[in-house]
Formats: C-alpha cells, sequence, structure tokens
C-alpha cells in the first residue's frame, strides 16, 4: 500500500517537473515581443535590386548562405508572418530568380533568395518610421564599374552634392542619412482659405503631405519622413520650423493651397525665402502669414536686414535648386492629366514658416482653393495623390541631382489675372465662429471634410 503511493507520487512530482520545463521553455520563447512580418516589397534600377520587409517592431535577425543551388536566406528572430503575405516572388531577373517568405519555426520567419549567380553583393540595414528591414543586391562587376576606388573622376561635382549617376549601393549608403520635413499648412482653429462651396485648406494639404510621406517611405524608403503635424492641431508658424532644426532635417517643404480675391487664378506654385516687391507675391505671403497687405509692406525695412544675415548662414542657392525640382515635378506631372492647370513656376515672398530654418526650404501653393474648378479638383482624391506623388518625385531628383535642364525656370512670371471687381470675396476664414461654421454646412448642405486613407 505505501509502496503504490510512493509510486503515484513520483509519478506525480515527474509529470510536474515536465510541465514546469515546458512552461518555462515557453516564457523564455515569448519573453521578447513578437514582431509581425507585414509585407514584402521589390524593384530593379539598373543592376541594383531593393527589397523591403515591413516590419512591426525592431528585429533581430541572422543570415546564412547556401550553395547548389545558390542561395541567401535571412532568419528573423521573435517573429511571424501575417496572414496575407505572399509566400513566394518571380524576379527573374539575372542575379534573383525568385524570393520565397514563410514561417521557418514558430518564432523565426525565413526568406530565402533564389540566385542565378555567386558574384554579387549586397548590403542589409533598417529602417525606422515604419520600421523596415532593407536588402540591396548588386552584381559585383556593376558595384566595380559604379564606384571605382582611388580613381580619379572627371567633372567631379562638389562635395555637398549627389553624384549624378544611377542609383547604387554606395549613394543608397549616403541617401540614408538624408532626413524630410514636410510641413501641412494651417490646422486646428485655422482653416486657411475656404474654397467657393466651403473645402478647407487645412484639410486638403494635411491629405497631401500624408500621402507625400506614404510614397516617400514606399518609392524611397532610404529616407527618413518626418511631419510637423498628422492630424488636425494648429501649431504656430515659428514652431515648425523648429521641429525640422530640433531633427537636423536636411530639407523642409512647406504645402499649401493658394487663394485670390480673382476667382479666374489658377494653378501651381512654389515660393522661397525672400524678400520681393512682387504686389500678389506680397499677397500671398501677407495671407499665410496671417497679417494684412500694409502691414507686409511696412515691415520691408527690418526684413531686409533679417534675411541679409540670413543669407551668409542658409543655402538660398539649395532652396532655390529645390524648389525647381519640385515645381518641376508638379508640373510634368499635373498637366499631363489636367492642362487647364497652368505652370506658375518658382517665385520669392517671406513666409514666416521659413524663417529660422536651417536648411533649404520652400513653401508650394498646389492648386488655387479659391478657383472654384481648381477646389472641385483637390476635393478629388486622384488629384491629391497625383500632387503628392510629383512632390515626392521632385524632393528625390534634389537629393539625386537630376540633370539640369530638368529644373524649373526661376522667377517665372504670373500669368495675367483680370482684376477682381467689388462683388468678388473669397472668404479667409482664420478662426471661424460656431455660428459661422453652423451657416457654412447649411447654406452649402454637404460635408466636405477630407476622409484620411
Amino acid at each position: 500500500m505505501d509502496y503504490k503511493i510512493t509510486k503515484i507520487t513520483k509519478s506525480l512530482v515527474l509529470k510536474i517537473l515536465i510541465l514546469t520545463s515546458i512552461l518555462f521553455q515557453t516564457t523564455n520563447l515569448y519573453a521578447n515581443e513578437i514582431i509581425d512580418v507585414k509585407a514584402l516589397r521589390h524593384w530593379t534600377t539598373n543592376d541594383t535590386i531593393r527589397v523591403v520587409v515591413d516590419l512591426s517592431g525592431s528585429i533581430e535577425f541572422t543570415k546564412g548562405k547556401l550553395s547548389n543551388p545558390e542561395r541567401l536566406f535571412f532568419d528573423i528572430k521573435n517573429s511571424r508572418l501575417q496572414k496575407g503575405v505572399q509566400p513566394n516572388y518571380s524576379i527573374g531577373d539575372n542575379l534573383i530568380k525568385s524570393i520565397r517568405v514563410g514561417q521557418f519555426n514558430p518564432t523565426t520567419v525565413r526568406i530565402v533568395f533564389d540566385l542565378e549567380r555567386s558574384d554579387y553583393e549586397f548590403k542589409v540595414f533598417t529602417l525606422e518610421d515604419p520600421m523596415r528591414l532593407v536588402i540591396d543586391f548588386v552584381t559585383k562587376q556593376n558595384n566595380n564599374i559604379e564606384t571605382p576606388k582611388e580613381q580619379p573622376k572627371p567633372q567631379t561635382p562638389p562635395k555637398n552634392q549627389p553624384e549624378k549617376q544611377p542609383l547604387d549601393v554606395k549613394t543608397e549608403a549616403k541617401l540614408a542619412k538624408k532626413i524630410i520635413v514636410i510641413d501641412a499648412g494651417h490646422g486646428g482653429h485655422d482653416p486657411g482659405a475656404v474654397g467657393p462651396t466651403g473645402l478647407y485648406e487645412k484639410d486638403v494639404v494635411l491629405d497631401i503631405t500624408l500621402k507625400t510621406k506614404e510614397h516617400l517611405n514606399n518609392r524611397y524608403p532610404h529616407y527618413e519622413v518626418h511631419l510637423t503635424r498628422d492630424k488636425d492641431v494648429f501649431i504656430p508658424l515659428d514652431k515648425r520650423a523648429q521641429i525640422a532644426n530640433k531633427l537636423n532635417a536636411d530639407l523642409f517643404v512647406s504645402v499649401h493651397a493658394n487663394a485670390s480675391t480673382n476667382r479666374t487664378a489658377r494653378g501651381i506654385e512654389t515660393y522661397l525665402l525672400n524678400w520681393t516687391d512682387d504686389e500678389e507675391a506680397l499677397k500671398v505671403a501677407a495671407r499665410e502669414n496671417s497679417i494684412s497687405l500694409k502691414q507686409m509692406k511696412e515691415m520691408k525695412n527690418e526684413i531686409s536686414i533679417i534675411l541679409t544675415s540670413l543669407e551668409r548662414e542658409s543655402k538660398r542657392d539649395e532652396s532655390i535648386k529645390l524648389a525647381g525640382y519640385v515645381q518641376n515635378a508638379m508640373s510634368a506631372l499635373i498637366t499631363e492629366d489636367y492642362p487647364q492647370v497652368p505652370n506658375l513656376g518658382v517665385k520669392q515672398a517671406l513666409f514666416y514658416v521659413l524663417v529660422g530654418a536651417k536648411m533649404p526650404s520652400i513653401l508650394t501653393e498646389v492648386s488655387f482653393i479659391s478657383n472654384k474648378e481648381e477646389e472641385r479638383l483637390l476635393a478629388s482624391e486622384d488629384y491629391r495623390d497625383k500632387l503628392a506623388h510629383s512632390i515626392a518625385e521632385g524632393i528625390n531628383g534634389y537629393f539625386m541631382n537630376l540633370p539640369a535642364n530638368k529644373i524649373a525656370k526661376y522667377s517665372k512670371p504670373r500669368l495675367p489675372e483680370k482684376k477682381p471687381t467689388t462683388t468678388e470675396k473669397i472668404k479667409y476664414v482664420k478662426k471661424p465662429t460656431q455660428d459661422q461654421v453652423k451657416s457654412k454646412k447649411k447654406t452649402n448642405n454637404k460635408d466636405y471634410k477630407i476622409r484620411r486613407v
């Protein structure tokens, strides 16, 4: 009887020990956060192939090579593959045949590259906001041609300018350091300009900046992109450039929608910081600065002193160049589908939002919200997406130092505009009252708030 009890007790203790061991191992496995592998993207530039893995958080990974056939694999630790991620990707390139991704074990996602050749090099690094694993492949032959060492290059560009050459691993590493800050004008209690049927500038430009960041992240993940605001909040003008300065940004782009008392005015234009005597440019700056045209003119002497000191310190020439690339990209991509939207060129004016920026900075006016037809375009998701895409392409063009003949001409004159009549008015509602808002909704009987994508 005693023997039977002892035997049962030993069996029970053994089971408890086994269960405890299993629980301990499970606890260790899941002590770290499990990271989701959300998507895999790839594209080819000349002889370089870039693969981007979208992740939910920071990761640890290992890599290894296999032969017969030639393969390269990456194991992402403490990770799981999200449902819907495609398991196979056919590349069909002379370097990579295909890519496979799968759950290698309960806590490891493995990515396998089936290779066509063994003479290749690769570079792997991570990027944040959002978190991504980036893998660049290049053939050794191409790498030797594109990035020669200790060999003089004819017509070497200045050190502060990117190489005028196709995207390669060396250039990618250089561009990975670039920080971009995009500013959506107005916000919160400041709606900016209001269109004839009630469309708010603050909503339009916020959506465009969100889409611009998305385009940059998807097409050029080597850039680090930040927004001054990603929701409907008010940020003082002087604080916006400060955000870029604190981030040590390489450029600052403020996005706005234009407005005029002349409701036939239309088109897209880009500004850089400087004083001007141009009446129309002064009007645009006065509206964006929330002061009167008279006040702007009275400040000329004081502002000239400020700008003289800024000229020595700032990169005005780089701002002109940046403005040209962005304006040229917007004009090329927008007028192709919307020929009725004219290119108004690159101009200069005093915008408080640009004062104090320690990097090349511009302000772009994406269309006239005061023009009924352009207001309708700005309310279109497709149009806003094209604007965002063009701004992203302009920014990349600036960093990649594309051929100068693609830069928009500086100070292109505004198209002639007829003088507005006394009955023509546009609402520049900076701080609308509740009664004004209710009246606007009642009159138009429409909801113009732009939905975020």
